[in-house]
């Protein structure tokens, strides 16, 4: 990977040294970002940065409290870790840490536990109690407010760049923790946004990825969303960028129009549609219906006919029926979504659907999620078998098991061999067969051409209605 950790005055490390740290992220693309502003930050301030923790004097895991499962995974993790050097200090810090503090704090050799509001603090807060023995909660109230980052998400790790815009959700779904883990909605300076997208195009990142927890409702000012993909696509050293996640009622026709035209956004959306079956989507407090998803999802498909459309889906939720678990089925056949992220149900202690009637045994749960995975396989598999014989720009990110692996501005996923290094470029590739959720291409050129070349740039009002 040709990504240059140094491009930013903010990840010069200090000149004293500090203790080494590790870091393990769970959930969504928004943890991530602030993982990579978070080890930026402590570089920055003198702090090795190591991948194993048998090396590391302390370990910060960025929790997540969206499902059981990921609860559970803090747990485990804590436990392998401890193992592996018992004398290692813990911070946890994020959504679980926000809504299980006291519980968390039980964990063994656990010093620190730091909500949302002041994770970005962590270099202050490390520094201020490295020596004292008790364990420290610091869970700040949060608020609606505009925020900046300390750092830029230069990643160590990974070759696209999730670049955070925005925080917290006043959605209320029925089924989430998110409000009460995230905080009220509240958005980016937009200038502190460009700051950070410059040192990210600066330090090598090709693909930018704006993230957040609905960034949909972005606003700076009189600046929305598409305003930063306007002010993000002239950047000649950014060639992608794509929308992470973004909830159906935010798809607007200007980001269809922005993908027709053949700018620089990724012709690929995913939406948590959650459901499509009207009295589970009112139970979950989604303020929509499926002819409303119908509508939008087809409207999109007509429009950018090469789009692929990602969903997450919530299988098991109170009072989700045979009858109307099939009916799910049946309506997803319909609908021009071509990959699934499917969770299974699971009571949040803080959301309103754990006193919901009609909950679903788990072993029910668990066979409906593997039906629709299973069909999501397959709507996966008949998408990229679209592409076979074509050649596509695809950009490479990591050598794997003797083959590159890559993605394409409409998220396939593509591996190929190759004696070259094509870390962090942007080269054809002639699609040859499909293998299992994954294409076999071949490399038609090590030499980018007009593959490699930026896009031409977005200007507002170009084309966009």
């Amino acid at each position: 990977m040709l990504i240059n950790m140094s491009i930013c005055p903010e990840t010069s490390k200090g000149t004293h040294p500090k203790p080494a740290v590790c870091f393990n992220t769970f959930g969504c693309r928004s943890n991530q970002a602030e993982t990579a502003v978070l080890e930026n930050r402590l570089s920055a301030s003198g702090y090795r940065l190591v991948d194993d923790p048998r090396y590391a004097d302390l370990s910060v895991i960025n929790t997540c409290t969206v499902t059981e499962k990921t609860d559970a995974e803090t747990r485990k993790t804590v436990r392998r870790i401890v193992r592996t050097n018992p004398g290692i200090r813990i911070a946890l810090i994020g959504c679980q840490a926000q809504t299980q503090a006291e519980y968390l704090a039980s964990l063994p050799n656990v010093k620190w536990i730091i909500g949302n509001a002041r994770k970005m603090d962590l270099d202050k807060i490390l520094s201020d109690n490295l020596s004292n023995g008790k364990v420290r909660l610091i869970l700040d109230p949060m608020t609606d407010q505009r925020f900046s980052l300390p750092a830029p998400a230069i990643s160590r790790k990974h070759t696209r760049a999730n670049l955070k815009i925005q925080d917290g959700c006043n959605g209320y779904c029925s089924y989430c923790e998110i409000p009460y883990a995230r905080g009220p909605a509240r958005s980016r300076y937009f200038n502190d946004i460009v700051r950070e997208a410059e040192c990210l195009a600066n330090a090598g990142h090709k693909e930018i990825v704006l993230t957040g927890i609905n960034i949909g409702n972005y606003r700076d000012g009189h600046k929305t969303l598409t305003d930063v993909i306007y002010r993000l696509a002239p950047m000649a050293d950014i060639h992608r960028i794509r929308i992470s996640s973004i909830e159906p009622a935010a798809v607007v026709n200007e980001l269809a129009q922005i993908m027709v035209k053949g700018f620089k956004l990724c012709r690929h959306l995913h939406i948590p549609i959650q459901h499509t079956c009207d009295p589970i989507l009112k139970l979950m407090n989604r303020r929509y219906t499926y002819d409303d998803l119908r509508r939008w999802l087809s409207g999109l498909a007509e429009k950018v006919p090469d789009i692929c459309i990602g969903a997450d889906i919530i299988v098991g939720f109170p009072g989700e029926t045979e009858e109307l678990f099939q009916q799910m089925l049946n309506r997803l056949q319909k609908l021009p979504i071509h990959h699934y992220h499917v969770f299974s149900y699971s009571p949040r202690k803080l959301a309103k659907s754990k006193d919901l009637p009609g909950h679903i045994p788990r072993s029910v749960v668990v066979q409906r999620s593997r039906v629709l995975q299973q069909y999501g396989f397959e709507r996966r598999r008949a998408f990229y078998a679209r592409y076979l014989g074509k050649d596509q720009p695809v950009l490479w990110e990591q050598n794997k098991n003797g083959y590159f692996l890559g993605l394409t501005d409409n998220f396939i996923h593509v591996r190929c061999r190759s004696s070259a290094d094509l870390a962090n470029r942007i080269l054809p590739c002639r699609f040859a067969r499909l293998d299992k959720q994954e294409i076999i291409g071949e490399l038609i050129s090590e030499e980018p051409n007009a593959v490699e070349k930026p896009n031409k740039h977005l200007q507002k009002g170009d084309g966009c209605e």
